[in-house]
C-alpha cells in the first residue's frame, strides 16, 4: 500500500509521538525523582543530626563558689555557645540568675532555670546541712541527677557537702566502698590523675584498689590510653618502705587483674609523669594537690617579677615569652576542669572554690566527654558486677 505524498508513516508517527513524550514529560519526571531525593535526603540528614546532637543535660549549682552567681551563670552562657550539644539548668535563686543571665546572648533552649531558695555556705556542716537545707542549690541539682532529669551535676562550692550529698542524694553505685575524688594533674608527660584528692582520710586497702581500678578506666577512656600505669605513693620505691596502709595495698594491688601496677613512686616523681594513675588515701592526696597549686602559682609569680625587675630583663622577657606562655599552659592546674566523684550512680564534678567562668565552662565540658565514654557504666561492668 503506497504512502500519501505528504503524510506520515506509522513507524514515524510513532517516533515523533515517543520523543515528543521525551522531551515532554522526561525532564519533568526527572526533575521531580531530584526533587524527591533531596527532600529524603534531608529528611535523613535531619534525623541523624537530631540523634548526633541529643543533648547532654549538666544541673550546674549557680549559688556554690567564691564568685556565684556571676561566674558561674557566665561559664554556663560560654558553655553552651561553644557546644551545642551541652544543656546547663542553672539551679538557684532565680532573680539572680535571669539578671546574669540579661547580660548575654544564648539559645533559650540551652539554658533552664531552677529555683531553690536556700545555699549551703562554706562554714555550713555537710553532713547536718544536706540533710537540713533541701532546698538548697546544690541538693536540687542532684536531685535532677538522681531523677534522671540530668546527667551530672556540677559545684564549685563546699567539697564536704558535695561528698556527703554525692553519696546520700546522687548515691554510691553497687559494690563501691568509697567515691573517690580524682583530678588530673599536670605533668612533663601530659596529665596524672591524682586519686583520692580529699573524700576518704581514713581509707582501707580495699578502698585504695578500687581507687585504682576507677582510675585506670578514668584515665584510659578520657585520655584514649590503652593500659594506663599505676603507681603507689609513698615515701620511698623500697619494698619495706611506707606505713601500715601502704604496706598492707602493696601485695593487693600486685594481684589486681585490670589494672597496670608499676610498684610505688615518691611524690618528686609525679611532675615527672612517673604514673598515669596515682594512688593514695585522701589526706595525703589533698596535701599533694594543694602544694601543687600553691607551687606552680608561687613560682609563676615570681617568675613574672623577677623578669620585670629591670629594663634588660625586659628586654628578654619579649624573646622567652613564647616559651613561658607555654610553660604556664602546660603548668596550668586549670585546665582539666574539675575533679569527678567516681564511683557514684551518676556524674558528680567538684569544680574549685575560686572557679572563674572558664573553670566553669571547662568543668561542664568535662562531663560531656565523661558521658560519651561511658565511665559509670564501665566502673560498673568492671567493678561492681
Amino acid at each position: 500500500m503506497k504512502a500519501i505524498a505528504g503524510s506520515e508513516k506509522p513507524h514515524q508517527a510513532i517516533a515523533r509521538q515517543v520523543s515528543k513524550v521525551r522531551d515532554t514529560w522526561l525532564p519533568s519526571l526527572h526533575r521531580l525523582c531530584l526533587r524527591c531525593s533531596h527532600k529524603l535526603e534531608m529528611r535523613k540528614k535531619k534525623r541523624r543530626k537530631e540523634v548526633i546532637m541529643e543533648k547532654i543535660i549538666v544541673a550546674l549549682d549557680a549559688m556554690g563558689g567564691d564568685y556565684a552567681p556571676e561566674q558561674t551563670v557566665q561559664g554556663a552562657v560560654n558553655a553552651v555557645n561553644s557546644a551545642e550539644e551541652i544543656k546547663v539548668i542553672l539551679v538557684g535563686k532565680q532573680d539572680l540568675i535571669q539578671a546574669e543571665l540579661a547580660k548575654y546572648e544564648y539559645n533559650s533552649d540551652s539554658i533552664e532555670v531552677v529555683h531553690a531558695e536556700e545555699i549551703i555556705d562554706m562554714g555550713d556542716v555537710p553532713t547536718a546541712a544536706i540533710k537540713n537545707k533541701k532546698d538548697s542549690s546544690l541538693v536540687v541539682a542532684m536531685r535532677l541527677v538522681r531523677d534522671g532529669k540530668a546527667d551530672a551535676v556540677v559545684s564549685a562550692g563546699s567539697t564536704g557537702a558535695i561528698l556527703v550529698g554525692g553519696q546520700l542524694v546522687v548515691g554510691r553505685l553497687k559494690g563501691i566502698k568509697r567515691p573517690p575524688l580524682a583530678p588530673f594533674v599536670p605533668t612533663t608527660k601530659g596529665f596524672s590523675l591524682l586519686i583520692d584528692c580529699g573524700a576518704n582520710v581514713d581509707a582501707r586497702p580495699e578502698h585504695l584498689v578500687q581507687f585504682a581500678q576507677m582510675g585506670s578506666i578514668y584515665y584510659e577512656n578520657v585520655m584514649r590510653k590503652k593500659n594506663p600505669t599505676v603507681g603507689l605513693l609513698n615515701i620511698g620505691t623500697e619494698e619495706e618502705k611506707g606505713n601500715q596502709l601502704v604496706k598492707d595495698t602493696k601485695p593487693l594491688l600486685k594481684e589486681c587483674k585490670g589494672i597496670n601496677y608499676i610498684g610505688s613512686i615518691e611524690s618528686r616523681e609525679i611532675v615527672r609523669g612517673a604514673a598515669d594513675v596515682i594512688v593514695c588515701e585522701a589526706f595525703v592526696g589533698n596535701i599533694v594537690l594543694k602544694f601543687f597549686e600553691g607551687l606552680a602559682l608561687t613560682m609563676f609569680d615570681s617568675l613574672k617579677q623577677g623578669l620585670l625587675s629591670s629594663l634588660r630583663t625586659k628586654i628578654g622577657t619579649v624573646l622567652v615569652k613564647p616559651a613561658l606562655k607555654g610553660l604556664k599552659k602546660q603548668f596550668d592546674t586549670s585546665s582539666q576542669g574539675g575533679a569527678p566523684l567516681l564511683g557514684l550512680k551518676g556524674l558528680v564534678v567538684k569544680a574549685h572554690g575560686n572557679s572563674t567562668c572558664k573553670e566553669i565552662e571547662i568543668a561542664i565540658k568535662q562531663c560531656v566527654s565523661f558521658k560519651k565514654q561511658g565511665i559509670n557504666e564501665k566502673i560498673k561492668e568492671s567493678i561492681c558486677d
